[in-house]
């Protein structure tokens, strides 16, 4: 196993967000987080990161207890994706993307750093993007801009905070299709995404959480189904599988959810 989480519970005080997780993710999978909000996915890629630290469980990178690691040696084996990004400083596109080599760099960027940039820039299709100002840009080119720094940094391992948010439908298969590529090269991709669909299409595994808990976790067209999306979503919906490709269709809300 590449990540191995072994009965990891966190709590913000008193109010307690994972119990007891446990997953794992191998050397080219995609593993999609699933679960309606508040269900602990975002707490538990922090705790991947390093942000957070558990009260209780482990989490294994490569054999080795995260906690043991520095924050240098973490930065090298991941990359994060969070779901926005804030502003603090006027940065281009180029110059953001940079950013992400930061655990590689030595006091000026070498032409292996500007080389990484630039494949990254050319993966999301942003090269023309290059010079603008963030600010200049849709919520959508933030998202790429985002996933660009992430890849720039070269990792083994990424963990993606809904990368498809404010993307169209268009953008949020481009990106997916990335992320595929880059997991076929050997890399793992932990995805928390709200898009079953996506999930069913794009993940080699899913974890389902609700409340803190991991509700399923096994392959996409073996976990979602229709009993699984009602419980966790509180959503009645029908899971169909027409020419080779398995999709939810919500019906309604269910009446005590």
């Amino acid at each position: 196993m590449v990540v191995s989480v072994k009965n990891v519970s966190f709590s913000y005080g008193r109010l307690q967000v994972l119990r007891d997780i446990t997953m794992n993710a191998k050397k080219g999978e995609i593993v999609c987080l699933l679960g309606p909000n508040g269900a602990g996915k975002s707490t538990l890629l922090k705790c991947l990161l390093g942000a957070l630290r558990p009260q209780k469980g482990k989490i294994i990178i490569n054999g080795d207890d995260i906690s043991n690691l520095d924050s240098i040696e973490l930065a090298r084996l991941i990359s994060y994706v969070p779901q926005v990004i804030e502003q603090t400083f006027p940065l281009t596109v180029f110059e953001t993307i940079l950013i992400g080599r930061l655990p590689h760099l030595s006091w000026t960027p070498r032409q292996s750093d500007l080389e990484a940039v630039r494949r990254a820039m050319r993966l999301l299709g942003i090269e023309k993007l290059a010079w603008k100002n963030l600010s200049e840009l849709s919520g959508g080119q933030r998202q790429k801009v985002l996933l660009a720094m992430a890849l720039a940094k070269e990792p083994p391992i990424l963990l993606l905070d809904e990368p498809t948010s404010n993307l169209d439908l268009n953008s949020q298969l481009e990106v997916m299709d990335v992320i595929g590529d880059i997991v076929e090269d050997g890399k793992t991709a932990i995805v928390a995404l709200h898009d079953l669909n996506l999930a069913l299409r794009y993940a080699d595994r899913v974890v389902v959480m609700k409340d803190g808990r991991v509700i399923a976790n096994g392959k996409p067209a073996e976990v979602l189904k229709e009993n699984i999306i009602e419980s966790v979503y509180g959503v009645r919906a029908i899971v169909k599988n027409e020419n080779g490709l398995r999709y939810v269709i919500p019906l309604r809300r269910c009446e005590n959810a």
